[in-house]
């Protein structure tokens, strides 16, 4: 690992003007960049710690949704999360192990969106705002690709507002190794309309499947994707599973994530 200067500041503002400094990264949980610090895939010459800003942090209610703080852990959205949106709560305590989700934050996973995370199928499928330093994101503009999001130099997640659903489900299928979704699945059915994200089997990161979305808004029923297929395209094909197999995963884990919400 290379040396570089550690920063922790205290506010938001100081995030932002020490995030202005050449070569400046932030750093919110660190279970991503950190590791990628120690193969030397990456050389920041300042890390900006996010975890010491108190308004950063926390789960609350308020304006019709929850907001959750950008550098709040996993362990914390599981348990402050559960009597207000039980399928996020639910999703937040099954990433990886216990250290995992004691040092890794919401806002650090959505900001990395790795293909196989499971927040941005939480984040995809509750139709959040995501709030950054320098203004609010709709999550389905967020979202641009495998490692990819609207974020931009020097920005960063401050908080993540969702809207709560009358009925949601996440079901996830395991890579067992890493524990990171080989297919998974977000189901959230609002007043509006349901609607179905999908993670770790697209090549194109986090989507939502809009075909199975449209039925369900008609019939909120397993049943009602009986003569769907989700399509194999641009599916990750790899030892773990084959595009078709991703495919076929998408159905099934949408079936059982409908069953689960009713």
């Amino acid at each position: 690992m290379h040396n570089f200067e550690f920063v922790k500041p205290s506010s938001i503002a100081d995030a932002v003007a020490a995030l202005a400094a050449e070569g400046a990264q932030p750093l919110s949980g660190g279970q991503t960049l950190l590791p990628t610090m120690k193969q030397r895939l990456a050389a920041p010459e300042v890390l900006v710690s996010l975890t010491g800003i108190p308004e950063m942090q926390g789960v609350c209610t308020g304006d019709g949704g929850l907001h959750i703080g950008g550098a709040t852990p996993h362990a914390v959205v599981a348990r402050e999360a559960a009597s207000h949106y039980p399928a996020l709560a639910a999703l937040a305590g099954g990433i990886g192990d216990p250290a995992v989700r004691n040092r890794g934050t919401i806002g650090g996973s959505v900001a990395n969106n790795d293909p196989a995370a499971c927040y941005p199928a939480a984040v995809l499928a509750s139709g959040v705002t995501v709030v950054t330093s320098t203004r609010k994101i709709a999550a389905d503009d967020y979202f641009q690709g495998m490692f990819t999001t609207a974020l931009e130099e020097g920005e960063f997640i401050t908080s993540v507002i969702f809207r709560i659903p009358q009925a949601a489900a996440y079901v996830k299928f395991n890579q067992p190794a890493s524990r990171f979704a080989l297919t998974a699945v977000f189901v959230a059915k609002f007043a509006d309309g349901v609607r179905v994200a999908v993670t770790g089997a697209s090549n194109n990161g986090v989507f939502r499947w809009e075909e199975a979305e449209d039925a369900l808004t008609a019939d909120f029923s397993a049943g009602a994707i009986a003569g769907l297929t989700a399509s194999a395209e641009d599916m990750i094909s790899d030892l773990h599973g084959s595009a078709a197999y991703r495919a076929n995963l998408v159905k099934v884990l949408t079936g059982r994530a409908v069953t689960a919400a009713r």
